[in-house]
């Protein structure tokens, strides 16, 4: 069905004298390979790959990354097409290209093409989700008390909508002796007759603990298999900072709905992201923002909806940043070029080094937990006598750019990434040390 309709509305086009003989060297430009000949593991050419000035040490990337230059270059090749034609250029894609960038995505963190939901970012994922949600008068939606502004609030309008309502607890108290067997503990205990919806967050930027999604699921999944379809608990995950560091597949996590920004630690193009959802999790939340592609022609008579996958339909239309959007395989290609087990490994090694030499410190306390299978890429620690945001800026004048915890407790946070090495963490840690 989609390549009838594709067909026939490029036969369309050039009957009109649209398509002009420009549009066959556009597409080559669009479709030829810029994938890195980077080897597994080669931190050092990685670096290389990026524009990133080397008068800072870069302890703060996962806050938007910088385009590297497979990425750039896949951007500069769509702009430039666009720039150059851009009606036939989109007229030639439009129909196609969102399927080819959901199976680049599933071919990284698993699941289908047809699963695959696209946005620009995390919180608009989160709120395309969250304001879909088939929410009943009296459901309850549990969440954390750890979760991002932008979780928070798309849940209480959701709640405000329907006549739902939102209750919060806390996983744990210290973050810093965070265990499996506490958090499950206490979720368990926490769910009701009530709970319709659970949403959590993978990876805490509040303080870097990392929740054990598996775990939390099969104590859904046991509450689930209690109940009726119609009440069976729907679990979301707020993934950013677990996604492009973690070795994982989404769709064996156990949880409904997936949700991360591509332009952080996947090194993606910026205004980017993706919504994972399982067969359930989609049949439980309806569309909010009217989509194009197959939709589109739906809508004009030429097939049905059951035709379209679930992520297309879910995938908000209009016209969007374009040479983005359709770059976003490239960064996928580039993780996987290195390897997800190398990414893992190399990531969590600095980290622990960068616990490890903050943890021997006795002006510093450390929140994040040393054991990797609850902590990931964020490290948040304080400085005594000093504010965070004194942290911060003091360490900019070092040469180094860190950040601090944009939350009501607010601590300094380092985020070892792929473009660090171990010398810079050496330094970064004498800087901290000359602090006592």
């Amino acid at each position: 069905m989609l390549r009838r309709n594709f067909l026939r509305r490029l036969g369309m086009f050039a009957a009109a004298g649209i398509l002009g003989s420009k549009l066959p060297q556009a597409q080559a430009a669009s479709s030829a390979t810029s994938s890195s000949s980077i080897q597994p593991g080669d931190w050092k050419a990685l670096r290389e790959l990026f524009p990133l000035t080397k008068d800072y040490v870069h302890l703060a990337t996962f806050l938007l990354a910088s385009h590297p230059k497979p990425v750039a270059n896949a951007i500069a090749r769509h702009r430039h097409a666009l720039d150059e034609n851009p009606a036939d250029y989109w007229h030639h894609h439009f129909e196609t290209i969102d399927h080819d960038i959901a199976a680049a995505a599933a071919s990284y963190m698993g699941g289908s093409a047809e699963q695959i939901a696209l946005s620009d970012s995390t919180t608009m994922g989160l709120a395309l989700v969250y304001s879909g949600l088939k929410l009943r008068p009296g459901d309850e939606v549990l969440q954390t008390e750890h979760d991002h502004y932008s979780t928070d609030l798309s849940l209480q309008l959701r709640a405000d909508r329907t006549g739902a309502k939102v209750r919060r607890i806390a996983l744990y108290d210290d973050p810093f002796s965070f265990s499996e067997q506490q958090v499950v503990e206490k979720l368990s205990k926490s769910i009701t007759d009530e709970t319709k919806v659970v949403a959590v967050t993978w990876v805490h930027s509040s303080t870097g603990v990392k929740l054990p999604i598996r775990a939390l699921a099969d104590v859904i999944e046991a509450k689930n298999a209690k109940r009726d379809s119609a009440d069976k608990i729907v679990f979301c995950v707020d993934g950013v900072h677990g996604f492009g560091i973690e070795d994982i597949d989404v769709s064996a996590m156990g949880c409904d709905f997936f949700i991360a920004g591509t332009h952080k630690w996947i090194f993606g193009p910026r205004g980017t992201g993706v919504i994972w959802g399982s067969d359930r999790g989609w049949k439980h939340c309806n569309a909010v923002i009217p989509s194009f592609s197959r939709s589109y022609d739906v809508w004009l008579g030429n097939s049905q909806q059951s035709d379209v996958p679930i992520g297309e339909h879910m995938t908000p239309g209009g016209f969007h940043s374009f040479e983005h959007r359709w770059a976003l395989p490239e960064a996928f290609k580039l993780h996987q070029a290195l390897g997800k087990a190398n990414v893992q490994q190399r990531i969590h090694q600095l980290n622990s080094q960068t616990k490890e030499g903050l943890a021997a410190m006795s002006h510093v306390k450390l929140y994040t937990p040393m054991d990797t299978k609850v902590s990931s890429g964020l490290v948040c620690f304080d400085v005594k006598g000093m504010s965070p945001e004194q942290v911060v800026k003091h360490m900019h004048g070092k040469g180094i750019i860190m950040s601090a915890t944009p939350y009501r407790n607010s601590y300094a946070r380092f985020a070892p990434s792929l473009i660090n090495n171990e010398a810079e963490i050496d330094r970064a840690l004498a800087e901290i040390k000359a602090l006592a």
